[in-house]
């Protein structure tokens, strides 16, 4: 898939059968969705979501929880969604390269890769999104089963963006303004 998706909290289910993200990923699981459902006929039993580690990247990962928890549910149930978490930043000194999945690591590895030098330069550079990445460093980092960081997906997590999603996407605007101002001071790293 590429780009965001259709929001199903307010799609029809012929919508979103004939969506042209959707589609190809529901005819690929093979699988039929909501009350054609028929786990019998899935032909994967690891559906990983990969998306950017920035809050479009975000948007989408909820997006697509929304629908397996609206329409293919059963695949969360049986423990076969998982999210791929990707890394925010590369450090580079001299030949040696790492990368970090925080804020908190990043600044670890820096300290580590500077040793008792304090002024040791150190390159960082924030992975801007999975799709800019190099072929190998997409591989290394994301893709490779060895090395990759998958979570699982729980019911819990989709009921909770499922929550999240019907608050900020319905129709009710009541809920999604107390929800803003409730949230807003956790408000971080936000992409102007």
């Amino acid at each position: 898939m590429w780009g965001k998706m259709l929001n199903v909290e307010k799609a029809r289910v012929d919508k979103v059968f004939g969506n042209e993200k959707l589609n190809p990923m529901i005819m690929a699981l093979g699988a039929g969705i909501g009350d054609e459902f028929n786990m019998d006929k899935l032909r994967y039993h690891k559906i990983i979501i990969m998306a950017d580690a920035d809050v479009d990247g975000s948007h989408i990962r909820t997006l697509l929880l929304t629908f397996f928890f609206r329409y293919m549910r059963p695949l969360i149930e049986n423990g076969y969604v998982y999210s791929a978490v990707p890394p925010l930043y590369k450090l580079t000194r001299g030949k040696t390269q790492r990368v970090a999945y925080s804020d908190e690591e990043r600044d670890k590895i820096s300290a580590e890769l500077r040793g008792d030098n304090p002024n040791v330069k150190v390159d960082i550079a924030r992975f801007k999104g999975l799709g800019e990445m190099d072929p190998h460093e997409l591989w290394e980092t994301t893709m490779d089963p060895e090395k990759r960081s998958l979570r699982r997906i729980t019911l819990g997590d989709a009921v909770m963006a499922d929550e999240v999603f019907t608050i900020l996407m319905g129709e009710d605007v009541e809920p999604r303004k107390e929800w803003i101002e409730k949230n807003a001071k956790y408000a971080v790293n936000i992409d102007i």
